[in-house]
Formats: structure tokens, sequence, C-alpha cells
């Protein structure tokens, strides 16, 4: 299902000829290196499962254009054995089992969803196999103790967060307390939604903002009309929604549909949820969360700059890569740069490798905590302004200005 892999710096020094390692019989079949992987293929998380997959092999394949991996003086190449989770935690977990104990796979990259890489954590952990991640936001993944989970991405509580400190600033700049904000919101009752409210609630402590609304999503997210007619009546100064795509596709529409006015509005997974494909009419002045944008100025020596990075996808995929896609690639990157750094390739030798990960990629620094989280990187938030992914936050990498207030519907 995965396929060993060897990222930027770490690429780059295998391919000219990393130091020999003596490689374990069941890592290899031939000249092939083979990691598993389980993704959500089909189910609720198809979507972004297929954004996962993709981010694995096209790293795969720019590896193996470029001559394998470089391993005791000889080159293997890479491919990744896939199992479709089908989006759902248990049978994540039976197929981590399957590929350790069937298949032999002694590296694991993770998942789409917290729901899933926590239901496969345990197995991995068990078993002492090392598991790089990069879509498993949620906060509790990394208060386990956990030794073998490491994970790219920023943490769900710091998703949406920085929406407060953006409300917070246009409330001052008005000559306004930033406590006099109120906030309506509604999440998912998922583990990475609930960690997206914590940090929310956390934010809005700090500034003493009042939370009107708290409203619970059901998984199957087809209507959000008795939140928004709360909105209508409390008219509150920011509405943050996290739902997953549904849940971002779904304030877009009924926003306009029940044309309610708020002067800001933030959600989760805009880009996935392809709110500017589908719905360009309704989805300016949005704000959205992520972790990575193609105008970021980072750069490695397998990829390019983030822009290189994104015109390749385009080019082989037909698209342009959401942040699960390069955070999917940059957790390959995590594991090349592991496999060259490591004395040998047992799964305990290279856990240690990637525990001390220190790497700049296209997608961003990448250094982990003992934790396992990544602490090299800071969320983003986007602004859709006329129908593009605009970077207004932080303020060191934004490329345009905040628009706020949102107009009203009736003057746009």
């Amino acid at each position: 299902m995965l396929a060993k892999q060897i990222s930027t710096a770490a690429i780059v020094s295998a391919v000219i000829g990393a130091g020999a390692l003596a490689l374990p019989a069941s890592a290899q079949q031939g000249d092939v290196l083979t990691l598993g992987a389980a993704v959500s293929l089909t189910g609720k998380y198809a979507s972004s499962g297929q954004d996962t997959k993709d981010g694995y092999d096209i790293t795969v394949k720019k590896i193996n254009e470029a001559g394998g991996v470089a391993i005791g003086g000889k080159k293997y190449k890479l491919e990744v054995k896939y199992y479709d989770d089908e989006s759902t935690p248990a049978r994540a977990a039976q197929l981590a089992e399957r590929l350790i104990q069937q298949d032999g796979i002694k590296y694991i990259l993770g998942p789409y969803g917290s729901g899933l890489t926590k239901a496969m954590a345990p197995i991995t952990e068990k078993y002492k196999v090392p598991m790089i991640e990069a879509n498993g936001a949620a906060r509790e993944l990394f208060q386990n103790g956990w030794k073998y989970l490491f994970a790219t991405l920023t943490t769900a509580d710091q998703y949406v967060a920085p929406s407060v400190e953006l409300v917070a600033e246009q409330a001052q700049k008005a000559g306004k307390d930033p406590s006099t904000v109120k906030i309506v919101m509604a999440f998912e009752n998922d583990p990475f939604s609930l960690d997206v409210r914590t940090g929310i609630v956390e934010a809005a402590k700090k500034y003493k903002m009042q939370i009107l609304v708290d409203d619970k999503l059901p998984p199957d997210i087809n209507d959000m009309a008795a939140t928004l007619t709360k909105v209508k009546a409390l008219k509150p100064d920011l509405l943050i929604v996290s739902g997953h795509e549904k849940g971002a596709a779904l304030v877009v529409r009924q926003t306009a549909e029940m044309k309610v006015d708020v002067p800001m509005i933030a959600t989760s997974h805009c880009d996935t949820a392809q709110i500017t494909e589908k719905q360009p009419k309704i989805s300016d002045y949005v704000l959205c969360a992520s972790q990575w944008d193609r105008s970021l100025k980072f750069s490695d020596k397998l990829f390019g700059s983030a822009e290189d990075f994104a015109k390749l996808f385009e080019k082989d995929y037909k698209r342009s890569p959401s942040y699960q896609v390069a955070e999917s690639a940059a957790a390959v990157m995590v594991f090349a740069d592991a496999f060259s750094r490591s004395k040998e390739l047992t799964p305990e030798a290279v856990r240690d490798a990637i525990a001390a990960t220190d790497i700049k990629t296209f997608y961003g620094p990448i250094k982990f905590d003992e934790t396992g989280q990544n602490a090299g990187k800071k969320m983003i938030m986007f602004q859709v302004q006329n129908g593009q992914y605009k970077v207004v936050y932080p303020a060191e990498v934004a490329n345009a200005q905040l628009i706020y207030p949102i107009p009203s519907w009736s003057k746009r």
C-alpha cells in the first residue's frame, strides 16, 4: 500500500548515494521498497482520501523518476500498497493489522482524518511500526504518549482560531474592545471538529468574547437552517463552521439562500469542498483555514517551490492541489529523509530518525516535538476574493488584505 519514500533533502542525498544501509528482507521485493497505507477511497471522506493518495503517489513518482532511492550502493524503486478503509475507523484498524501482520509492512503512511488515524495509531504503536500521517489533526492524538506516531500538519485546535484574532483586530481598528465581539459557531460531532471548537473557545476566552450559540452538527450534514436562523436573529460579528467538506459547502450555499448577513464567516475544508469551483457566485468573502498555499515562499530540491509543486500536480492530475495533497506529499518526504539518515532500516531505528527530523520542504518546515506534532509551521487563512483564494493571515505571508465586513447580500 505504501512505498518506502525518500524526501526532499533526503531523497536527493539518497539518490546521489546515501550511506550503506542493510535492508531487511521484509521491506523489499526485488528492487522495490514498499510502504503501507489505508486511505478513504469510498465513503464520506472519499474526496479527501483521494487527495491523500494523490499526495503520496506524486512524491513516489518523482522519486522514481529521479532514479529511485540509493541504499547500500543499490537503487530501489518505490511503490505504495493501498487498501480502502471505506471512511470507517473500524475498517482502518483492521487494515493496519493486515498491513503489518499479513503484508509484513514496517512503515505506515496515515489515513485521512482524525477518527481513522485514532483507530490505526494503537495498532502501529503495539507493533512498534512508525506511522507518519498528514491528515489526522485532532489534538488528542498527541496526548497519549505514543512514540511511533508523527504528523506533518498543524493540529486542529489551531485551524480556525486565527479568525478570532482577525475579528479582534478589526474591532480594535474600529475603536471597539474585542470583548464586544459576538460569535455563533457550529461543529460536527467528530474529533477533528471538536478540536477546532476547543481552539475557538480558548481564543475567544483570551479576548473575553461572547459565544452566543454553540451548535452541534450531525455526521450526515444536510441542513444548517436552524443555526443560520439564530445568526439572522442574533446578528453576531463572526460565524464559524467546522463540518469537513459538507459543512463548508453547506454554509456557503445556505447563507446565500437564506440571505444571512454576517461581517465574517470562517470555515474549514473550503478547498476540498471546492466552494469556488462549485459555488463561484456566492463563495466570495468566506474565510478558509488551510495548512498550505502555492503562493508561500517554501522550496526544496525535489519539487522546487510551492508553486512548482502546484504546477506539477496540475499537469499530472488536471486539478489544483489542496493542502491535503501537499501535506501528504510531505509525509512521504519525511520518511525519505529518515531513511537516508537512519543507521539501519529497522522500524525502531527509522522511528528515531523521524523523531530527529528537521527539514525544509515546499510545504514548509517540518520539525517534530516530543509528542510527534510538527512544531515548525503555522496555519494560514484564505479569504475568497473574486473567486480566488487569497492569503490574509498571518501577516508575514499574506498576499492580500482582509475584506471586512462582508458586504450584505443586498449589495452583492
